[in-house]
């Protein structure tokens, strides 16, 4: 009885050995490590449901909210610039010691972006421009406004504001049935930072792999100006039948896309 026992136990221990051995032949999907920043008015909060299918499938992701937005809106003030806004996101490498990172900007987030590109560059695998402005060394985000626009701008300046009124979810398209969530988590936008003029060395064009994505329901010149400079220097690109807030109204194409382009 003892002899058939030890034949059968070492029956079961080479099935045990065999699976083992072709499991260790399938390696597990690679973490990837994802920075998502928002846009003008947005927060962090946008991130949720990307974020959601992201970690849920492993990956890492870091969603910041800049300085005076968001559950950081107690530190709306004068001070903010975008120098303020690209160490926000800079500072997100440098504390959680973060490598090979996909960095994307919705939006107003391309300018934070841009600016902070050009000190983690070492740190990066790949960026992703999500319907956002695309700027130049020496642009301000006041170079993108009206006439009308720039001089309200500078009139609420002068007067001693310290930030731009939000908008409806609906300017930006976002479906009926979340924008009353998006309503209730917008917040006004630091004016501060429409004045800095951007500095870039063109670290941006270094980064090995570069996607623009573009809501070409949402109706905006900028935005089909980046998408043209992208396609024109070789990027990636993607064009997406959804209102510019893509990862409310299609996070799972959207997960989808960035897991594909890290």
């Amino acid at each position: 009885m003892a002899q058939l026992s030890r034949r059968h136990f070492g029956l079961a221990s080479a099935g045990i050995l065999s699976a083992g051995a072709a499991h260790a032949q399938t390696p597990p999907r690679p973490s990837k490590t994802f920075v998502l920043v928002h846009g003008a008015w947005h927060g962090g909060w946008c991130w949720k449901l990307v974020r959601d299918i992201l970690t849920a499938q492993g990956h890492h992701v870091f969603t910041p909210t800049l300085t005076g937005l968001g559950e950081r809106s107690h530190l709306l003030s004068r001070d903010i610039t975008l120098k303020t806004h690209i160490e926000d996101v800079i500072n997100v490498f440098a504390f959680e010691d973060l490598k090979e990172v996909c960095l994307v900007g919705h939006s107003y987030g391309g300018w934070p972006v841009s600016g902070a590109i050009e000190k983690v560059l070492p740190h990066l695998s790949s960026i992703v421009y999500l319907d956002a402005f695309m700027p130049e060394s020496g642009q301000k985000v006041l170079d993108y406004q009206t006439p009308q626009a720039t001089a309200d701008f500078n009139a609420a300046w002068e007067r001693g504001e310290v930030s731009r009124s939000v908008p409806k979810a609906a300017f930006f398209q976002v479906k009926a049935e979340r924008q009353a969530w998006v309503d209730a988590k917008m917040t006004p936008q630091p004016l501060g930072v429409s004045f800095m003029p951007l500095e870039l060395t063109g670290a941006r064009d270094k980064v090995a792999k570069r996607t623009y994505i573009r809501a070409a329901s949402f109706k905006q010149p900028h935005f089909d100006a980046g998408l043209k400079k992208a396609k024109d220097a070789g990027w990636k690109t993607y064009e997406l039948n959804v209102g510019h807030d893509v990862m409310v109204d299609a996070p799972e194409q959207l997960a989808e896309i960035l897991i594909e382009n890290s």
